[in-house]
């Protein structure tokens, strides 16, 4: 994480509280090194809170010779299977070994007594963070770089041996759309808080119209730029972060989410309308979907349209239980409260793209 990226922090918020003595004291006894300082100029103890992750509570930890993350679950009642920080630990640990770039996950936690939750420390990379996908500030040049490169690595990610590095458990295999539509489906009415007729047909629809083919691997399930840590002047991936939604499944769910953005608008994916709106280098679509099957060893996509509503649906539902925490009063991010509205307009999205694709 550069400086830069700290500047995406703020004091730890109300209701996401730690008591930092007794995580010291934990953290001095369990990990090799660890001595947080207090006299850090980045906020009491050392510790400061990122304003995004809006599931699992993030955080830096600054000691006098290193910055280390922390990543916890939140507070309060929790949906099931949701917040997995356990898993997350897991497949970094796993990855390290691989030509994936990720953090290295120095500490698993299972202990809720120590801070009230179970959470993971990892290292901090220096890089740059870029909160729009057009990535303000580059050259055309490095734009178009840096997103052959994110295709690059999902590539990458998509051609692990999952067995060879010890993950041939970290997924049921195969039938994986059928599965996920199911839980994304549970979570929502789970999480339901006003009607949303575009969800009520998605959950109806897209059972019914998989697309053949059964491909495992393992997928991310929330790839985008702003999951992505460029290295600090070039153009290129040296981490990928927020992994709580990993599992085994179908590579396209990972390439069709991490192309919403050309298709849902800025305040639909939680972002800020940029003043910079320079897009030069950035590739099309179909531009960037090619990189993706050259680097992967595809000759084309078919069925394109469903994998890309169902990424919006499950999305969706991401969103809705965001805003049900937020209105509990639990949520990770100060935002959580306009993800109500973000989750009407993408299954409106998904559900006008499978009826009128153009």
């Amino acid at each position: 994480m550069s400086n830069a990226a700290l500047g995406q922090t703020t004091g730890v918020r109300a209701g996401h509280e730690i008591d930092v003595a007794r995580l010291e004291r934990y953290l001095a006894a369990h990990l090799p090194g660890f001595n947080l300082s207090r006299r850090s100029p980045h906020g009491e103890g050392g510790i400061r809170q990122f304003e995004g992750g809006q599931s699992n509570p993030t955080y830096v930890l600054e000691t006098a010779d290193r910055r280390y993350v922390l990543r916890k679950k939140p507070p309060g009642k929790l949906l099931p299977s949701a917040h997995a920080v356990d898993r997350e630990y897991r497949v970094m640990k796993a990855l390290a070994g691989t030509t994936v770039p990720v953090p290295p996950a120095l500490l698993m936690c299972d202990d809720a007594s120590v801070i009230g939750t179970p959470f993971f420390i990892m290292g901090c990379v220096d890089g740059r963070v870029f909160r729009q996908p057009h990535l303000p500030g580059v050259s055309a040049a490095d734009r178009a770089a840096m997103y052959a490169d994110m295709a690059d690595v999902l590539a990458r990610l998509h051609g692990v041996d999952v067995a060879a590095i010890g993950l041939a458990d970290y997924g049921k295999p195969g039938n994986y759309y059928a599965r996920q539509i199911g839980r994304w489906s549970q979570q929502y009415v789970a999480a339901r808080t006003d009607e949303i007729v575009s969800m009520d047909r998605l959950m109806e629809w897209l059972p019914a119209h998989v697309p053949p083919g059964d491909d495992t691997a393992i997928v991310h399930g929330d790839y985008r730029i702003e999951n992505l840590i460029f290295h600090p002047t070039e153009p290129r991936v040296v981490a990928i972060v927020d992994w709580e939604l990993a599992t085994l499944g179908h590579p396209l769910a990972d390439l069709a989410y991490n192309c919403l953005t050309y298709h849902l608008p800025a305040e639909a994916l939680g972002l800020v309308e940029a003043t910079d709106d320079d897009r030069s280098g950035m590739p099309d679509e179909a531009a960037y979907v090619a990189i993706y099957c050259e680097r992967s060893g595809r000759s084309s996509i078919p069925h394109w349209n469903f994998y890309l509503a169902f990424s919006m649906f499950r999305l969706a539902s991401i969103l809705q239980g965001v805003y049900a925490r937020g209105l509990q009063g639990n949520a990770a991010s100060s935002f959580a409260l306009q993800r109500g509205a973000a989750a009407r307009l993408i299954a409106d999205r998904a559900w006008q793209l499978v009826n009128d694709p153009s």
